[in-house]
């Protein structure tokens, strides 16, 4: 069958079938970029981690004084819900457009909350929604009211509506699938509730998100310091020995946290409560707390106490004592990392931060 034949049997215009084609190549060429990139993204991932371990692998003879430093410097990938502390109470996020896909409806007339809501709702239950979560966000029309985006409510009325998802997260970019499906749902919400829609383009938003990912491969760092015992204690003492530095014995009472203000500053790594403790690793996750906190220097300072209490050491991964010098390449580093994150728009400790990095 020649070209003229098919055409003739799909009911094609010589226009309508090029178009078809181009739109096909499109698609092929969009699917083979983003495989490409997560490739590159991994491979630049290990390499990173490398230079990293050998930076820090290196060590001098170690000072009297004692300090820690951070081995464990490769990028945490757990899955979406999976958490080294405690679950935090539910937050209420807001759409945010340096880590959002943001799509936006207008409608001609203001639309009560309860249609909105009714119909998102009818919308998320037609299954195949994507694993990560929308945002939605109502400009308020009420008379009175102060006009701004705001948490849908049943009882306003809106001029305006936002949906939005979030680009990547630990888990890597957005995909071409789960970004179709979302572009796909806003303009069938779009079209039932008869509005205009103002959506980006799936490439630029395939590209955000890539660079999006990027930033935070390159700052999902979690320190870690060591303190290993000179004799093993029992779970009592080791108990007292951490809430007298103001630990609290985390829910599933196997690690600690380490609390400022209300909020996680670091934590420990699990230990047995149903053995004699040789040794407790103290966690950073460099991005999810506010350089302002002086996280590291806190832990460092946490660490030094501990090891003084029990005359223990302060040693990296491969159970080498650490120097000063090792400390100020990590202080430098970090301050490398807070000046990255500021410049990207994501502040360590800030919500944003906390939604990438979650």
């Amino acid at each position: 069958m020649n070209l003229e034949q098919i055409m003739t049997s799909l009911g094609l215009s010589e226009l309508q079938f090029a178009l078809a084609v181009i739109g096909l190549l499109i698609l092929l060429f969009v699917l083979i970029l983003n495989i490409y990139y997560a490739h590159a993204r991994r491979k630049a991932g290990s390499q990173r981690d490398l230079a990293l371990d050998e930076l820090f692998v290196a060590r001098e003879p170690s000072l009297n004084a004692g300090f820690a430093q951070a081995a464990n410097q490769e990028r945490v990938e757990p899955s979406l819900g999976e958490s080294t502390s405690n679950t935090p109470p539910a937050t209420i996020f807001t759409i945010d457009p340096r880590i959002d896909c943001v799509i936006t409806l207008r409608f001609d007339e203001p639309i009560s909350g309860v249609e909105l809501l009714s119909e998102i709702e009818a919308l998320s239950d037609e299954g195949g929604a994507p694993h990560l979560p929308w945002i939605c966000e109502g400009l308020n029309a009420d008379d009175g009211a102060p006009e701004d985006w705001e948490q849908l409510k049943a009882d306003a009325s809106y001029a305006e509506l936002q949906l939005a998802m979030q680009l990547a997260n630990r888990r890597g970019p957005i995909g071409v699938l789960e970004l179709s499906d979302f572009c796909s749902r806003a303009q069938a919400l779009a079209e039932t509730l008869g509005s205009q829609i103002d959506m980006p383009s799936v490439s630029a938003m395939l590209e955000s998100a890539k660079e999006l990912d990027v930033l935070a491969a390159e700052s999902d760092i979690q320190l870690s310091i060591n303190v290993v015992f000179d004799q093993p204690l029992r779970w009592a003492n080791f108990d007292a020995l951490m809430r007298q530095r103001s630990f609290q014995l985390a829910r599933n009472g196997r690690q600690y946290d380490f609390f400022s203000n209300g909020s996680l500053i670091f934590n420990s790594a699990d230990v047995d409560p149903n053995k004699p403790v040789a040794q407790v690793t103290l966690l950073l996750e460099v991005p999810l707390v506010s350089h302002e906190e002086r996280a590291f220097e806190r832990m460092l300072s946490e660490g030094v106490e501990i090891a003084q209490a029990v005359h223990g050491r302060l040693v990296d991964d491969n159970g080498i004592n650490l120097t000063e010098n090792t400390v100020i390449t990590i202080r430098q580093h970090l301050d490398i990392l807070y000046a990255n994150l500021e410049k990207g728009g994501i502040a360590a400790g800030s919500s944003t931060a906390n939604r990438l990095f979650s």
